[in-house]
């Protein structure tokens, strides 16, 4: 039995490849919403804030402490990006489902 790709699966890539490719995901959903797109453009939003913070941290806080973020950040990442190109709705255990409540902007 085929299994056929999530529609969105696409934009859903697309928006892990850098902050810029969140939003050109972001905005080919507007056009036409697809729910597997918009899960992980809100994921991808909630990374991009946590890389943020871990910069921010970096800079002003303590330089271990924002450098093992951004490795956390980074590793999130990588395993979110595999989860789409797996067709999986899944993401950072509690995290991604926070990202979801919060990021309702995105819809």
């Amino acid at each position: 039995m085929e299994s056929y790709p999530p529609l969105g699966k696409n934009k859903a890539i697309i928006a892990y490849i850098t902050f810029v490719g969140m939003l050109i995901a972001y905005f080919m959903n507007r056009d036409e919403k697809h729910e597997f797109a918009t899960y992980h453009i809100k994921n991808m939003f909630g990374l991009v804030l946590l890389l943020f913070i871990s910069q921010v941290t970096q800079a002003n806080i303590h330089l271990l402490a924002g450098e093992i973020l951004w490795l956390f950040s980074s590793i999130f990442w990588l395993y979110s990006l595999l989860m789409a190109f797996d067709n999986k709705k899944k993401g950072i255990p509690w995290l991604s489902e926070k990202f979801q409540e919060w990021f309702t902007f995105l819809n």
